[in-house]
């Protein structure tokens, strides 16, 4: 690249983290704004960026207003009309979005993308591991916190890039895969789409740029068209037979499973996976389907120990399944899910984990469009727990809509449902008769898990 600085706006989100993390590796002076600090602009700090947080075209450092030193990267997420993305846009700037770069980035590397409406950033993160573990290389751009790596950013020699495709502003269909995995394409970012057959369009359209000779790895049941004639397609499931699935699935103590992995060329038995719940082991048929794909295209076989031990040692991801408190007594977890498809998925998944226990559901909404277009369904899905504690709507980018408040989807809970505020969630949390709490959410709702683990805790 010509240039030596890389400025990004919103530098402190997880995918444009994990970009601003790769051009310090690579010796560039990067700097950035974000609307408020967090974990992410701190460690980028203490790696040498420079963040501010005030939408102030004063505090662009000056080694950053030469348009021919500096390249922008923005996340669509900063509204048009922020003052710094004008000014760099009017000062002929090279602007383009954290899509557009990781495109890029993605040149001339075998790229192994996971999309999906939800559960692509857990098994994009395991297919980085298991390219670790099997290659002893590979690269990664993440959606979230590799326990196993300790960041959303993985280098590594060798060609394999993993990068999770994310279907916002149609931002992955700046890639060309040579792998693609579709875990779902439900009805959601409808602010974006306007419709849901505009949302499965466009993971069409992300299917037919996978590159000749590729493959699709889709999950039995998606409903999208698939008219890529030179492809090969596998379907996969948690334990329907197809091309990839589980069988034999045993619970193990403390929500873990053992089962056979089930491909083509046979079956790996004797799997365990180092998280709990069946829907981890979904992703995970999922992220071996696509090394198995890779391992064949460069015609060496997967080497069945090796498999095993990638499965049992992966740690999962920050936020994805993550149990603060599990005794006997008191169960506390947290999660990012924030769909009604993912919202059931975990509850089912965590019903199976502790039959006949009581299961307590926190929610904060996010979105003030994703409410009102789904409200019903996030009360049907939340309807799997017990008890259920809503939060107000996150709003994130988004304006309030009149009308649209968490209320819309309590009226709607099927079981006991009240709403309190953040600030009094840990509180009020503790004074309830839990059993088993989830705590879910794209928002901030996660600034509470220490609380809320700590009052468990001491339940416990």
């Amino acid at each position: 690249m010509e240039y030596k600085n890389v400025y990004f706006l919103g530098i402190g989100g997880i995918g444009m983290s994990a970009l601003a993390r790769y051009f310090l590796h690579g010796g560039y002076a990067v700097a950035g704004y974000d609307r408020t600090p967090s974990h992410l602009t701190g460690e980028l700090e203490a790696e040498g960026a420079a963040v501010h947080y005030e939408d102030d075209v004063r505090r662009i450092p000056e080694g950053f207003l030469d348009p021919n030193d500096t390249m922008v990267v923005y996340t669509p997420a900063v509204p048009q009309d922020h003052s710094e993305y004008r000014y760099f846009r009017e000062h002929g700037f090279c602007v383009e979005k954290r899509s557009q770069m990781l495109g890029h980035l993605a040149e001339g590397k075998y790229v192994m993308a996971v999309a999906g409406t939800h559960g692509k950033t857990t098994t994009s993160t395991m297919v980085a591991w298991l390219n670790r573990a099997l290659t002893g290389g590979g690269s990664a751009f993440l959606g979230g916190i590799s326990k196993n790596f300790g960041g959303n950013l993985v280098l590594g020699g060798g060609g394999r890039l993993a990068v999770e495709a994310d279907e916002f502003d149609r931002s992955f269909l700046r890639l060309y895969p040579d792998v693609a995995v579709v875990t779902s394409a439900d009805a959601d970012h409808l602010d974006i789409y306007g419709t849901h057959e505009a949302v499965k369009e466009a993971f069409s359209q992300f299917v037919r740029q996978i590159r000749p000779g590729g493959s699709l790895i889709i999950k039995r049941g998606v409903d999208i068209v698939i008219d890529n004639p030179g492809i090969a397609v596998y379907r996969y499931s948690y334990d329907e037979p197809c091309d990839f699935y589980a069988r034999n699935v045993q619970l193990l103590e403390g929500g873990h499973y053992r089962y056979d992995l089930v491909t083509p060329s046979g079956a790996f038995e004797g799997c365990t996976l180092g998280v709990p719940g069946w829907v981890n082991i979904e992703n995970a048929v999922a992220a071996v389907a696509s090394v198995w794909c890779a391992a064949k295209a460069g015609g060496t076989p997967l080497d069945a120990d090796k498999l095993r031990g990638a499965l049992a040692s992966f740690s999962g991801v920050k936020r994805r399944f993550e149990f603060y408190v599990n005794t006997p007594k008191q169960v506390y977890m947290d999660d990012y899910a924030h769909h009604p498809r993912e919202l059931a998925a975990t509850l089912t998944s965590v019903r199976k984990m502790f039959p006949g226990r009581r299961i307590t559901a926190l929610f904060q909404p996010h979105l003030y469009t994703r409410t009102r277009d789904l409200h019903a369904e996030f009360a049907e899905a939340l309807s799997h727990a017990d008890e259920v504690v809503l939060l107000p709507i996150y709003p994130a980018r988004e304006e309030p809509i009149p009308g649209v408040t968490s209320e819309l989807i309590a009226r709607r809970v099927a079981v006991p449902c009240r709403i309190v505020g953040r600030e009094a969630l840990a509180d009020t949390v503790a004074a309830m008769d839990t059993d088993v709490v989830v705590s879910f959410g794209a928002g901030n709702i996660d600034a509470c898990c220490g609380a809320l683990a700590e009052k468990l805790e001491a339940k416990s």
